[in-house]
């Protein structure tokens, strides 16, 4: 699983958002989710800028910053893989293309076999 927070004034967030989704597409069939959190912004803002970047993965509200306290993220964006046993097996501070093949194959690793 990734765990992204972002927020829509944070201007790498924006750029990575759409290599997110690709990574999405490329792991599709495989036990792999996205989950985006964003910080403490209006539930109107979050849907104009869904309705310019098409991403299909759930974004989730954390209008107190409650959550990402919870998981220590205070530099945006940040984003956490969480292994199929819950831990977090890697943490990213910044921008990634998330789609580059050297990135999808190392949590394709992380993923259980196709069955």
């Amino acid at each position: 699983m990734l765990v992204n927070f972002w927020a829509t004034w944070c201007g790498p967030c924006v750029q990575e958002m759409p290599s997110i989704q690709r990574l999405k597409e490329k792991l599709a069939g495989r036990p792999f989710a996205v989950l985006a959190v964003n910080l403490d912004e209006p539930e109107s803002r979050i849907r104009n800028f869904l309705a310019k970047v098409a991403v299909d993965f759930p974004i989730l509200l954390d209008p107190e910053r409650k959550t990402s306290r919870a998981w220590n993220a205070r530099i945006l964006p940040a984003t956490y893989i969480v292994g199929p046993d819950g831990k977090i097996r890697y943490s990213v501070i910044g921008e990634l293309e998330w789609d580059h093949e050297l990135v999808a194959a190392r949590i394709s690793e992380l993923l259980p076999e196709r069955r």
